[in-house]
């Protein structure tokens, strides 16, 4: 079977993943790409939802952690669009994906 990839993100940063061949569900309130997210998670045609970060804190503390132990779909939070984030946001960002992959804080340097 193949399945999909699908990308939920504030109007502005979806129009950038349409333009680069990326299905977008544009959501302009967080409220709204939690339920889209929701949708997405429940459609077994989708392997992988890229989901902004900021709608991925959003989402209720049970069902981030069911979708985070389910195998399929791939729930991938991104950051959210910024000017000039710091190389320390940079490094925070990275820091809390391995905490969250191998179970503790590793330190980088």
């Amino acid at each position: 079977m193949r399945y999909r990839v699908q990308v939920i993100a504030r109007p502005h940063t979806a129009s950038g993943f349409a333009l680069a061949g990326f299905p977008a569900i544009e959501a302009p309130t967080r409220e709204e790409g939690v339920a889209r997210t929701l949708e997405a998670a429940a459609d077994p045609t989708i392997g992988v939802i890229l989901v902004e970060e900021t709608i991925y804190s959003a989402l209720p503390e049970p069902a981030r952690q069911a979708l985070d132990r389910c195998p399929l779909p791939m729930l991938i939070p991104f950051p959210a669009a910024a000017w000039a984030p710091g190389r320390e946001a940079a490094e925070a960002y990275l820091v809390e994906i391995l905490r969250q992959a191998i179970g503790y804080r590793v330190r980088l340097r």
